[in-house]
């Protein structure tokens, strides 16, 4: 068995991305949107680069995140990447890559409960944010 506190920002960010990325897709599906043009579009509101890097700034300015995710937060952000940030600039790429380290983190330390308080409030943070520009 692999300790999942051991594991490297990027790796807990590689999973992080992806199960974000799903409860967002599911978000968007249950609430009624099936187009996939419409889908792709509206999910990008929420996991891009730009959206997590906002999204996690204001965790932080809340304290949302305890002590533990706020370490786990600035490994992933930390973390030396091999690939570079696409239509964004290197400081929003690491928080996002911080960000997505803390959701994959959560996940596969089994906390699903934790987890999905988290996007909850993301998705409702990024709702926010849409209306504030309406």
């Amino acid at each position: 068995m692999i300790d999942v506190k051991q594991l490297s920002g990027l790796t807990l960010a590689y999973v992080g991305d992806a199960i974000y990325e799903s409860y967002v897709r599911d978000f968007l599906v249950l609430s009624g949107q099936t187009r996939p043009n419409k889908l792709h579009h509206m999910a990008t509101r929420y996991v891009s680069a730009k959206a997590q890097a906002m999204l996690i700034h204001e965790m932080e300015a809340v304290e949302l995140l305890t002590e533990e995710e706020q370490g786990v937060y600035r490994r992933g952000r930390n973390a030396k990447s091999y690939t570079s940030a696409k239509n964004t600039d290197k400081m929003t790429y690491r928080m996002s890559t911080g960000f997505e380290a803390v959701m994959g983190y959560l996940h596969l330390l089994g906390q699903k409960e934790r987890l999905e308080e988290l996007i909850d409030w993301c998705i409702k943070k990024v709702g926010e944010v849409d209306e504030g520009q309406a």
